[in-house]
């Protein structure tokens, strides 16, 4: 039991690698804070995690509302007095090219930046009360190489990478530890809006040669990312901070 008797929220929990890690995390006997906008999938998954023997509540926000995000973070320190595990793991594929629409731009800053920058903010009490807190940031291999197709997309996740070294520097004197996963392609239900294709047919053409570039040949389970957040959420890794780990097949070893 790597977690019992400790709090995790986790955003974009809903589904995908978020729903992934919140069953992991709550397997190992932390109570989960499931935020979602999206809140018949935010409950499906606490119902899951209950029907298991786990603990979970459900929280529905959309992380471009700050206020909401302070609300909720008001709402941790009431209710737990501390929180043990963040992982922001919220963001979105966003629009591809450089010839972007400024509600475009917008978007992808708000959903894949600032609202984890903030929501890590308002919950800094809440962390340091923790005495053993970690912070996880979902980056993604496009921030640690260039993508031809969504610049924008790489810039938010390259940035995160950033972040995460500042923001481990800054807590490192109050136990609280902060690293990102950065995957590759994840087999989830929002994996086709990176291909650019509403088709089956060209869809699966897409996957198929992407997946010809991995080294071993196929994009990642959710769980297997999850697995990865619950070594940083765990005392396994007591004396990991500041790093980007790259979950990607080899990807970015070429």
């Amino acid at each position: 039991m790597l977690l019992k008797n400790r709090t995790a929220l986790i955003t974009a929990g809903g589904s995908g690698m978020g729903r992934a890690a919140a069953e992991a995390f709550a397997a190992q006997g932390a109570h989960v804070i499931v935020v979602d906008v999206d809140e018949g999938a935010a409950k499906d998954v606490v119902g899951a995690i209950d029907g298991a023997g786990g603990s979970a509540r459900a929280e529905v926000i959309d992380v471009r509302d700050l206020d909401a995000l302070k609300a909720l973070a008001e709402r941790v320190q009431t209710d737990h007095g501390s929180l043990d595990v963040l992982y922001n793991n919220v963001g979105i594929p966003g629009a591809a090219g450089t010839d972007l629409a400024i509600e475009d731009w917008d978007a992808l800053i708000e959903i894949n930046a600032r609202a984890s920058f903030y929501l890590t903010n308002y919950l800094t009490d809440a962390l340091r009360a923790s005495g053993n807190a970690s912070v996880i940031f979902t980056s993604s291999s496009s921030g640690l190489v260039g993508s031809p197709y969504s610049p924008l997309y790489s810039f938010t996740k390259g940035g995160i990478i950033a972040l995460v070294r500042s923001l481990a520097l800054a807590f490192a004197q109050d136990g609280v530890r902060v690293n990102a996963i950065a995957p590759g392609s994840v087999d989830t239900p929002g994996l086709p809006a990176f291909f650019r294709t509403n088709t089956e047919e060209e869809l699966a053409e897409r996957k198929k040669a992407f997946f010809a570039q991995i080294p071993m040949g196929r994009p990642s389970q959710p769980e297997e990312i999850a697995q990865v957040a619950l070594f940083l959420a765990s005392d396994m890794a007591s004396f990991v901070t500041g790093v980007t780990i790259p979950v990607d097949g080899g990807m970015t070893a070429k």
